[in-house]
């Protein structure tokens, strides 16, 4: 029996009606994206929204939040005042487990260091009407595609990987945690309204090719920005060839490329994944209203119609593909791969191999590198750098057990680790290299950013599937095509692998918590003075005089993600403390002026320090300052930490080239100015000691505005910089927040 039956019920049956109506709008058939944005939206418009232009607001169906994030929507949503969430949501601890020795080691050792985190997460779930999936329990989405995810739906997350559920044919979007507190509070979310890219799959999958090799492939084409500010959707006969997790695979790496979220039709696939885990009256009720569910017969048979770009992909002649490093975007598919380590110099010597994460964690994944881990065992072959593998969730993991597959993984040298994010993210205990030393490692995860798994900048970090993550652990060098290269006289066979297990999934009847009914008379403690937790403080109202004369913080060189900005790894232990993590504030990103990292020059002082120490200094002086970016700046991690420290540390305005979808809502959620040059090459005409005067009076939707930039000789330039704000967001701005505009509403409703 499904979770929250009921709510998947309401949408099933409102579901004809919303689109026979959103039909009479549209005058046209529709994709599937389409059809579940308009059975979402909060009332149907008179005219077809505009895509990239007007924003739409939506009612989706649940919330999903992980423990790092997680806290600080919490703390905002508790300072609003409301008694209970209005939807369905859900708490997952999986970030702050780090790995190290294994995972049962490694969990005992989480639980004990983040004691007050968890029992603050706990406590606060029960209190507010929210489930609750302890640590261990499993991944957040791994653990919401197994429990919660149903096709038509939508659902936003604290997490930028949230569109996983597409795999089961849900609009999962991945937001900020003031996002998250909208929803939860009953409002509705608003969105600008997504671009659609349709991406055509024919044919069929064979050999080692994997479901990761459809993504890998297309952020090759569409490169990290590609996707911004659009729906990827799947659409042709191919789609059917591909298992359910195998799609939510390659929904979960569609945030690399900037999307929005990714989808596939409903399907048999899908229906066969609802019934193994438990759901067979969400399968009973999605099977007739399989038509709403999927594509219209036309978008199929004329695309262009229907897309603002389409994108080819043939099943049959993909072959394995590995992604980096230092960027999910550069996709070179293994037969060029295995040239180009020698090439471009990176250290072919393969230091660990690592299977899992919440992009491939599935039943499918693990039985696959099992298949391959017997083979090699029978022949003498173990792995010859470490190797790691994280289940996605206890589930997975009990039945990987009773399954023999991890005795399968073990004997070939692999750890088990917790059934959490753990290295994907920064958590991992790493002590075969120390910061500097060159390495290489390979991933069947989502992001490489520089020093994001391991906190090294100079290790070299490459994604693949898990198939062809193994195959490098057996071969230990990067330089051998293990597809037809044989490794100690013995070549490999492609493995099979099974969708789903034959014996059904071992449930996980421990990891997960219900909500109090009446939750009134549960305290959430935080105690005066915890370096975790910290109560929030609304942020002041702008005031006009602030922007006048603001000077420059720090001038980023090249990519500046969210892990640049609010690096996570260590800092994950501070992500419920503004204050305390606000030390971290773009300690990853590079000076443009220096070329160093963690570098900012004090204009008063004319020296150089760590950027959060000069934006204190700048703060302490009533200063205020603003920060100067390039090309989809804030790409990465949904983590809002990005945006609240700089306007926690005083800063007014971000100015870049132009900006990845989340971070540029997170910063308009928390009353900072997400500005864009009008003309990119502007961003040379910046200098170390400018000074900068905007007025924000003149702040209206859709109309550019003047900065002034004063140069040290006394010299001045004028140019164009823009915005996307509408008359909402512009209020939020007014308001200090979001979530002040929020709870000044709600105070003045409750004294009506």
């Amino acid at each position: 029996m499904a979770f929250d039956f009921s709510t998947i019920r309401r949408v099933y049956e409102q579901l004809p009606e919303r689109l026979a109506d959103a039909r009479g709008i549209l005058g046209r058939p529709m994709t599937l994206a389409e059809k579940i944005l308009y059975a979402h939206m909060a009332a149907l418009p008179s005219a077809p929204p505009i895509r990239g232009q007007d924003y739409v607001e939506f009612y989706p169906d649940r919330v999903a939040m992980q423990d790092a994030t997680a806290q600080m929507a919490l703390l905002q949503f508790m300072s609003a005042g409301i008694p209970r969430v209005a939807v369905p949501t859900t708490v997952h601890c999986d970030h702050l487990i780090r790995a190290e020795r294994g995972a049962k080691e490694d969990l005992q050792t989480a639980l004990i260091e983040n004691d007050e985190v968890f029992n603050f997460l706990a406590s606060v779930s029960k209190k507010y009407g929210i489930g609750f999936w302890k640590p261990g329990a499993g991944i957040i989405h791994q653990v919401v595609l197994e429990n919660y995810a149903f096709p038509g739906g939508m659902m936003i997350g604290t997490d930028s990987h949230t569109p996983n559920a597409g795999g089961l044919g849900m609009l999962a979007i991945g937001v900020g945690g003031a996002d998250a507190v909208d929803v939860m509070a009953g409002m509705p979310w608003e969105l600008l309204m997504p671009k659609h890219i349709g991406v055509r799959l024919t044919g069929r999958m064979s050999g080692w090719t994997a479901p990761k090799d459809v993504i890998l492939k297309l952020a090759g084409i569409l490169t990290v920005k590609g996707g911004t500010g659009a729906i990827i959707e799947y659409f042709g006969d191919g789609c059917a060839t591909i298992s359910a997790t195998g799609k939510a695979t390659i929904c979960n790496m569609g945030a690399e490329v900037g999307a929005t979220t990714s989808i596939f039709p409903y399907d048999e696939a899908m229906d066969r994944y609802l019934r193994a885990t438990g759901r067979s009256d969400v399968a009973d009720a999605a099977r007739p209203l399989a038509e709403y569910l999927r594509h219209d017969d036309d978008v199929e048979r004329n695309p262009e119609k229907y897309f603002d770009r389409i994108i080819e992909i043939d099943l049959s002649t993909l072959e394995p593909h590995i992604n980096g490093p230092f960027t999910p975007d550069r996709a070179m598919p293994i037969s060029e791969f295995v040239k180009a380590v020698e090439q471009n110099g990176w250290p072919a010597d393969l230091r660990v191999a690592l299977i899992g994460s919440c992009t491939n964690s599935s039943y499918e994944d693990m039985t696959r590198v099992a298949e391959i881990a017997d083979y090699a065992a029978k022949h003498g072959l173990k792995a010859k750098c470490e190797l790691t593998i994280t289940p996605g969730s206890e589930q997975i993991r009990a039945t990987m057990e009773r399954d023999g597959i991890l005795e399968k993984l073990e004997a070939i040298g692999a750890t088990v680790l917790a059934n959490a994010c753990g290295p994907c993210i920064g958590q991992w205990k790493r002590h075969d290299v120390k910061k500097g030393d060159k390495n290489s490692i390979i991933t069947s995860f989502n992001r490489n950013f520089s020093g994001r798994n391991d906190g090294n900048p100079d290790t070299h970090a490459f994604v693949a599937s898990p198939e062809t993550v193994l195959g490098f652990a057996l071969t230990g060098d990067l330089r051998v095509d293990f597809t037809t290269q044989p490794i100690n006289g013995s070549v490999l066979n492609p493995p099979r692998g099974e969708e789903l297990p034959a014996r059904g999934f071992v449930p996980d009847p421990e990891g997960y918590v219900p909500p109090a009914e009446d939750g009134s008379t549960i305290e959430v403690i935080i105690k005066p003075d915890s370096q975790r937790l910290q109560r929030l403080e609304p942020f002041p109202p702008p005031r006009p005089e602030e922007f006048i004369d603001m000077v420059l913080l720090l001038k980023v060189k090249g990519k500046c993600t969210t892990d640049h900005i609010s690096p996570a790894g260590p800092w994950l232990r501070f992500r419920g403390h503004l204050d305390n993590i606000s030390n971290n504030m773009f300690t990853g990103a590079t000076n443009a002026f220096n070329g160093k990292l963690n570098s900012a020059k004090n204009v008063f002082t004319g020296e150089y320090a760590e950027v959060p120490q000069v934006a204190r200094d700048y703060k302490a002086r009533g200063v205020s300052w603003i920060v100067v970016g390039e090309e989809n700046y804030g790409e990465g991690s949904s983590r809002e930490h990005a945006a609240m420290e700089p306007r926690y540390l005083g800063g007014k305005v971000i100015l870049v080239k132009s900006f990845a979808r989340i971070h540029e809502t997170n910063l308009k959620k928390q009353g900072m100015l997400p500005l864009v040059f009008d003309n990119p090459a502007d961003y040379d005409l910046i200098g170390e000691d400018d000074r900068f005067t905007l007025d924000v009076r003149q702040l209206r939707p859709a109309e550019p505005m003047e900065l002034l930039i004063r140069k040290p000789d006394g010299s001045e330039h004028r140019i164009l910089v823009r915005h996307s704000m509408n008359e909402h967001q512009i209020e939020w701005f007014w308001a200090g927040s979001a979530l002040n505009l929020m709870a000044r509403r709600l105070r003045q409703s409750s004294n009506a």
